[in-house]
């Protein structure tokens, strides 16, 4: 079945960095955009980052230039590498893959940004 496990998710302080990763299992990784949404109790889950099959990405206007999704297809893999953290970048981060009609999400991983 297909599954997308996220990692890297912790406690950091602000203007600190942390690197997530999702690695899919059950899908041709290759033929999937990726994205990265983020969700805070109480608030829509929002997209953060997307990286498309030919590597086209695109970004929320509140992450742009401190955050960078790539993609390792060879590793079925997907990073949000993020820095400059802000305490407003605290959520539970979750990975999506979509293809056509098909989407799948990931369980999430918590991001802390605190002092």
């Amino acid at each position: 079945q297909v599954q997308l496990v996220e990692s890297g998710g912790g406690l950091v302080q602000p203007g600190g960095s942390l690197r997530l990763s999702c690695k899919a299992s059950g899908i041709t990784f290759s033929n999937y955009a990726m994205d990265w949404y983020r969700q805070v109790p109480g608030k829509q889950r929002e997209l953060v980052a997307g990286i498309t099959r030919d590597v086209i990405t695109n970004y929320a206007d509140s992450v742009k230039g401190r955050f960078t999704i790539s993609r390792d297809n060879t590793k079925s893999t997907v990073y949000l590498q993020m820095n400059s953290l802000e305490p407003e970048d605290t959520a539970v981060y979750y990975c999506s893959a979509e293809w056509g009609s098909l989407k799948y999400w990931g369980q999430g991983t918590q991001v802390t940004v605190s002092p």
